[in-house]
């Protein structure tokens, strides 16, 4: 007989203290070996007095350990006057002190913020059964941690200065003070003087900047503590950069920079001479303090003047003065559209003014290309004429083009700059270039098809300017004058349809759509062709057989049927079947690699296929016909991975992982082959790479996995850091194992991306056994036995 999991229950909730002898598991041993179980009451942290620092939260939590929690009452707090500790009552109400029920069987005493009043002995008590009255106390006293009161964490030190780096610390018991600079301990010298309330730095130089740590310690408590302050040495203002004139449009926005350096960082003011005014509160103007940034939100002539820059800190004060010289945009106030036929000349003309006179020049809207004063030297039809007049500040541009093509139609736009050539204006105007009407871009449109008297659109639309009329001719007449209710024109704009309802073979036919404007006349044909189902598919071989499976490769019907292919179709029965009465079918959006594959079929059977294409009139005739046997039942395909797999020189298949401690592998369902797939199996080795084309693997590390067929991942856990695994999948079923699937996966290098890991039951496929040991000692007054039992929950 064994030792029964009752048993073991019982056992495990005696008393701790008590010890038992479990030697011979073959015997049954009464329960009443743990029939008795001492109940008290255990207070955490576990010591007789607690040393807690004040105005910190604290809690002391009581545990009841009894053999039954449900005869436990009045489980209460009390203070050393014997006053019972309330629970909290609100959650808005401040309560120093108050008690909380915990899971487990657990009360908590909870300190808000622990007070020295506070300090004193507290007692946890509880009746057991209503006749056992259980009690256990604990001692609290308190004491006053470390508090910095005067140790500002940023202090500025002028330069050539004796500075007091203060740092003054309070604690109870009083502590020691230390001070550490850049991380190596600071020393009474000539350059440093510790004193009872800082550390005073004599004569002040750039160099003493860094970041000294005042270090308190309090010897009879243990506590320790540091406070890091930065020391920036204050520096004369210098202004580096600042430009000694500087050139502003009139009606523009603009901005100027007076770049300062100093410590601290020095306060920039901007003051203009001939009125001393302080251009922070000027309108349109705003002044940045601490960049020196000056912006005039639209700069006017009267902004001409000298302006002196002012930079300022704790440590000194420097100016340097700059002239702004206002210059006036160029304005266009002439410029219009043209027009003109083919083959004539055509001047575009553009004025405009500004201080000095602009250039103008042209180009063609959407490039960045001006045309140049002159002839053109890519096109001598173009020519550009500029004219100044310096008196007015005016300037003019012409534009001629000779001999005009259409390829000259379109937006050109008219550029004056002057000085800088930074804010030049820009107007844009059109070239219309009349011709007449064409068909150019319906030259290769395929025919218009219809079937079995459905109605049909035929549009037409010339290209011309201007605009052409349409007219629509069918056997050389008008159709306008036919008065057929099979033939309707609708019009919209430049463009006119002609609906054609086919009810019957003559409208099968090529209709003449004719287009005329002031500068000529065009015609273009539009062919209707009566669209008919698709000719039989010309062929289905066969690329792969499996067990249930068949890949056909088909070659579509091969003469132009006017419409697109819509989809595939196939039929298939069991070859001893009389007829296709009782066929399955599947059908297929067409593909561009053209296979096509048929699924769910048994294992070692001849079957019969036929197929079919279809289109909008309809279904093809069944052709392409087809006997072909699946394979006989045989291990799964190989599954295939779910990731993104980047094949290395050396040809071995590379994956990543995210995290450098974990992965996820997914793989997809492989073909059966007639036999149920029962589970799969994985394989994941540590390797080291020796070169390009070779490994070393651990097979010592090796770990093999079993998951169930449902299983679609596996979680590779507690992996190493920037180490490459070799990972192994294969299929099972009843007849053998698939060829395996690999891959070399590589976890990250980043150690922050870890993955928690928790072992939960059910993940990976087969639920991780939550293992637990138990150690049972028993004494007696003969002997004394350790057995050690492990045991499976």
């Amino acid at each position: 007989m064994g030792v029964t999991e009752d048993l073991l229950i019982k056992i495990t909730k005696c008393n701790p203290n008590l010890v038992f002898l479990l030697f011979l598991i073959s015997f049954n041993v009464p329960s009443a070996i743990c029939s008795s179980v001492i109940n008290k009451l255990e207070i955490f942290p576990s010591r007789e007095i607690h040393s807690l620092p004040i105005n910190k939260p604290h809690i002391l939590t009581c545990r009841a350990v009894v053999e039954d929690y449900n005869l436990l009452s009045q489980f209460q707090w009390k203070d050393a006057n014997n006053q019972t500790i309330p629970g909290k009552t609100s959650r808005n109400q401040l309560e120093f002190v108050y008690t909380e029920s915990l899971p487990g069987g657990n009360l908590a005493l909870l300190f808000t913020s622990l007070q020295k009043s506070m300090a004193g002995s507290y007692y946890c008590s509880a009746t057991y059964a209503n006749t056992q009255y259980l009690e256990s106390a604990a001692r609290i006293d308190t004491y006053e941690p470390i508090t910095w009161k005067n140790a500002p964490e940023n202090q500025f030190p002028t330069i050539g200065s004796d500075y007091l780096v203060k740092c003054e610390v309070t604690a109870s018991p009083n502590p020691t003070v230390d001070w550490i600079r850049n991380g190596k301990p600071v020393r009474g010298n000539q350059k440093f003087v510790i004193e009872t309330d800082g550390l005073r730095i004599m004569d002040v130089q750039e160099t003493d900047d860094g970041i000294y740590t005042c270090r308190a310690v309090v010897v009879e408590t243990g506590e320790l503590a540091e406070r890091n302050i930065r020391i920036e040495v204050y520096k004369t203002p210098v202004i580096s950069m600042l430009p000694q004139s500087s050139d502003a449009v009139e009606g523009q926005p603009f901005a100027v920079n007076c770049t300062a350096t100093g410590k601290p960082t020095p306060k920039i003011t901007w003051i203009k001479d001939t009125t001393q005014q302080n251009l922070v509160s000027a309108d349109r103007f705003r002044v940045q303090p601490q960049t020196g940034l000056m912006i005039i939100n639209k700069v006017e002539e009267l902004d001409r003047d000298n302006y002196t820059c002012h930079a300022e800190n704790a440590a000194g004060f420097v100016s340097k003065k700059m002239y702004l010289n206002v210059l006036v945009p160029p304005k266009i106030f002439e410029f219009y559209n043209q027009t003109s036929a083919v083959g004539r000349e055509l001047s575009l003309t553009c004025r405009a003014r500004g201080r000095p006179a602009p250039d103008i020049t042209f180009r063609r809207w959407g490039t960045e290309v001006d045309y140049v004063g002159g002839v053109q030297l890519n096109d001598e039809r173009i020519m550009l004429d500029q004219k100044y007049y310096e008196e007015t500040g005016e300037a003019s541009g012409t534009l001629r083009i000779s001999n005009i093509s259409r390829f000259d139609d379109g937006l050109y736009q008219c550029v004056a700059r002057n000085r800088g050539n930074e804010f030049p204006a820009f107007r844009t105007g059109h070239i219309t270039v009349e011709y007449p009407p064409n068909f150019d871009h319906m030259k290769h449109l395929p025919p218009v098809y219809s079937w079995q008297g459905h109605k049909v659109n035929l549009s037409c639309m010339a290209q011309g300017i201007p605009n052409a009329t349409i007219e629509w001719r069918y056997n050389g007449r008008s159709v306008k004058d036919m008065q057929d209710k099979n033939l309707q024109i609708i019009v919209a704009g430049a463009r006119s349809d002609l609906i054609v309802y086919p009810s019957a073979n003559f409208y099968y036919s090529p209709y003449k759509c004719v287009a005329t404007n002031v500068h000529g006349t065009a015609e273009h044909d539009i062919i209707l062709r009566e669209a008919r189902i698709p000719e039989t598919v010309m062929s289905a071989t066969p690329k792969t057989v499996t067990a249930t499976t068949v890949t056909f490769y088909l070659i579509g019907p091969g003469s132009e049927i006017g419409l697109p292919i819509l989809a595939y179709y196939v039929q298939y029965k069991e070859e001893f079947q009389p007829d296709w009465s009782t066929a399955l079918n599947r059908s297929w959006s067409p593909k561009e690699d053209n296979l096509f594959v048929v699924e769910g079929l048994y294992p070692q059977t001849s079957y019969s296929f036929r197929f079919a294409a279809s289109n909008l009139v309809g279904l093809s005739q069944w052709g392409a016909y087809r006997v072909q046997s699946t394979a006989r039942r045989s291990e799964p395909e190989p599954p295939k991975f779910l990731h993104r797999i980047d094949y290395s020189k050396a040809g071995d298949a590379m994956i990543e992982s995210k995290f450098s401690n974990y992965f996820e592998l997914r793989w997809s369902y492989p073909v059966d082959n007639g036999e149920p797939i029962d589970h799969f199996e994985i394989k994941y080795c540590e390797q080291v790479r020796v070169d390009e084309n070779e490994w070393i693997e651990f097979s010592d590390n090796c770990i093999t996995k079993t998951v169930t067929a449902e299983t679609h991942n596996f979680y590779l856990n507690d992996l190493h850091v920037s180490t490459f695994y070799k990972i192994q999948l294969r299929a099972h079923n009843i007849i053998g194992y698939s060829q395996i699937s690999e891959v070399i996966m590589k976890t990250s290098g980043d150690e922050t991306q870890n993955y928690v890991n928790y072992q939960i039951a059910g993940v990976n496929g087969g639920g991780n056994s939550v293992q637990a040991a138990f150690t049972f000692i028993s004494l007696t007054a003969a002997t004394a036995v350790l057995a050690i039992l492990n045991f499976k929950m």
